[in-house]
């Protein structure tokens, strides 16, 4: 307790309940906490309605405990940079990751280069762990495995990981949800938030709408070539969307896009073939604490002959799948999947984990297939249903 008391850590506080019992626990713990709130304005420059109740009860949980509350802007960085990406992600077809690009640039980007690094460390709600092999530090997955967040996290950086804290890592949330009814924190039954990070109660469609616009297309069945509807813009839709479609005699999924003649293709069926695929091309992969491809890995996570058995995600669940991952000779990565992998979206990012499910070693951006790529066998083809961006040659 005396040596926690010397520590300084900055807390990055919401108004939810898993923050509130962040700082609950380590101020029980004895850690000499500061707590930061994240100020992000709406994207036309106003205020947001939402984070003045959120900062009403941040600020009942700061006096509670006794501690200081610091609110700090980081409105343009927020929208210079990682809505910036949304948009142009969006823009060409492809699938973007705010939260992730959250996280990576903001909460432990620009806010740590300007306040976090005047602390010890700083500590996040976010369910996740940091596991300490061979004097490294590792992102671990949390024990609830519905809520495990390492799948927003796997862009970060070694070094802000190594500055991290994240204390919830061990508590399921029904744990969580009870330290703070016996705690008696105002935020103990309030409902968890939903939505893009910061963006707070705005509807991710209407603001896709009104930077991008409207723009009908024609929405084309991809095995008759028939027309079956109409979309306000390619943009709005991404590889493996089932709802919001608009289509009787479903359900329909979204397998294709075409941005340069605005066509979205679906197909029909709930195991449609056309919805899943076994390779999986990642290009910009980011590896947290080692490379395992690299000759100075330690052997234990080395990939031998160029090959590492890995499990990934696709999109966040708490389910994992098993495979393998290659370097490319272009310098990319492959994801070779044991099982079929519904909804492979290029701009999405997969998120790789070790066999045992444990530790996140980093993530790539899944990249549209080359065109090299293309050519193979029946047997592959069949097994390997590409999602392109552009009309078929």
């Amino acid at each position: 307790m005396t040596e926690n008391k010397k520590k300084r850590i900055a807390v990055l506080v919401s108004g939810g309940v898993d923050s509130s019992v962040v700082v609950d626990t380590l101020y029980k713990q004895g850690y000499d906490l500061h707590l930061f709130y994240i100020r992000i304005g709406m994207d036309n420059g106003e205020g947001d309605c939402s984070a003045d109740e959120d900062i009403e009860l941040c600020q009942l949980i700061a006096a509670k405990y006794g501690l200081p509350l610091q609110e700090v802007s980081l409105h343009e960085e927020y929208w210079d940079h990682v809505m910036a990406y949304t948009l142009d992600t969006v823009s060409k077809g492809l699938t973007p990751h705010p939260d992730m690009m959250c996280n990576k640039l903001i909460k432990f980007g620009f806010f740590e280069d300007r306040w976090g690094k005047d602390f010890d460390a700083v500590a996040t709600g976010h369910y996740a762990s940091i596991a300490e092999i061979d004097g490294l530090k590792f992102l671990a997955t949390a024990v609830d495995p519905v809520k495990d967040q390492t799948d927003f996290l796997a862009q970060i950086s070694y070094r802000q990981l190594c500055h991290l804290m994240f204390p919830l890592g061990e508590m399921p949330k029904i744990e969580v949800r009870e330290k703070a009814k016996n705690a008696g924190l105002p935020t103990a039954t309030r409902k968890d938030s939903q939505g893009i990070c910061f963006l707070g109660k705005i509807n991710y469609s209407d603001f896709i709408e009104r930077h991008l616009g409207t723009k009908e297309g024609p929405v084309i069945e991809i095995e008759t070539g028939k027309k079956i509807g109409t979309h306000k813009g390619y943009w709005f839709h991404t590889i493996g969307q089932r709802k919001g479609l608009g289509l009787s005699g479903g359900p329909w999924y979204v397998v294709k896009k075409n941005t340069r003649d605005n066509v979205v293709y679906v197909s029909n069926g709930y195991d449609t073939a056309k919805q899943y695929g076994r390779r999986i091309p990642l290009e910009e992969v980011n590896w947290i604490t080692v490379d395992p491809f690299d000759p100075s890995c330690p052997e234990r996570f080395k990939a031998q002959d160029n090959i590492l058995h890995i499990t990934f995600k696709n999109r966040h669940s708490p389910d994992f799948i098993s495979g393998v991952i290659k370097r490319r000779g272009d310098g990319g990565f492959m994801i070779e999947a044991e099982e079929n992998v519904q909804g492979i979206a290029p701009g999405q990012f997969a998120i790789i984990y070790t066999t045992d499910k444990r530790l996140c070693l980093g993530s790539g951006m899944i990249s549209v297939p080359s065109k090299k790529s293309r050519h193979k066998t029946k047997k592959t083809q069949d097994q390997d249903i590409h999602h392109e961006e552009k009309t078929p040659s």
